[in-house]
């Protein structure tokens, strides 16, 4: 592994890293993203951010929202493998933001980044609706990661506002408990809406990804969609496949 970039900011000691073809980005010690042009699924947790998507159909997926850009490697995911019209990425670091453009290639005319704290963007925002909406804000407590915003009630009113009809909310959970004690919150926040959520997982990590579905969804459908997308990238075959899928049951 090679160190391609370094800095220090504000105290925090950021890295660029090569490991073969991959690109990953470090803060602190930190394993943050990872991407690798010829293996757009690499079974890293940021891979659950972009799978739940095929619970849609793909040509539904056009304007997508990421809370927490990272070094932008879920960005490159939907830009590999739907017809994006337009992608906006929120992040509070701006060495971020020039990790993802300088080193992940986030630069594409139907990106905008913008520099920003998430929840006070939320809050503010007044513009169309997004088909997908990922917050996956983390910040770094003892060298672990940890989520910046607890997943209450009146945070999933704000998040769904953002949502176009039938659109779809994934947020990165610490831990499968944490999911499921966003549960009642989460009631709370739909109301008399339908209920339909899942949880994704991979062996290899402890983080749970929340998907909260407008309509019922299927994992076996996913399945097919994830494997005829997969046709064209068999690099990703193995590490595409490996997350598990459940079904969130209300208490």
């Amino acid at each position: 592994m090679a160190v391609i970039w370094e800095t220090v900011e504000r105290g925090d000691h950021y890295q660029v890293r090569t490991a073969g073809r991959s690109v990953r980005l470090y803060k602190n010690d930190v394993f943050h993203s990872q991407w690798n042009e010829t293996r757009p699924l690499s079974g890293g947790v940021w891979d659950l951010l972009f799978v739940p998507s095929l619970f849609m159909p793909a040509e539904s997926v056009k304007r997508v929202l990421v809370l927490g850009v990272g070094g932008g490697a879920v960005i490159r995911q939907y830009l590999t493998f739907s017809p994006i019209e337009q992608i906006v990425g929120v992040e509070l670091d701006p060495v971020h933001l020039k990790v993802a453009r300088d080193y992940f290639g986030v630069n594409q005319s139907t990106v905008e980044l913008v520099c920003a704290d998430a929840v006070e963007w939320v809050k503010d925002y007044r513009g169309p609706g997004f088909d997908i909406v990922i917050e996956d804000l983390f910040t770094e407590l003892d060298g672990e990661p940890v989520r910046v915003k607890e997943a209450t009630a009146d945070w999933f009113r704000q998040l769904r506002k953002l949502l176009r009809a039938g659109g779809s909310l994934i947020i990165n959970f610490e831990d499968p408990a944490q999911l499921r004690d966003s549960g009642q919150a989460y009631i709370e926040a739909i109301a008399d809406s339908p209920d339909h959520r899942f949880g994704l997982t991979l062996p290899t990590y402890g983080n749970c990804v929340g998907v909260f579905l407008a309509s019922r969804g299927n994992p076996a459908n996913l399945r097919k969609n994830l494997d005829y997308l997969l046709e064209s990238y068999p690099s990703c075959r193995g590490s595409g496949q490996k997350f598990r899928v459940r079904r969130v049951v209300p208490k």
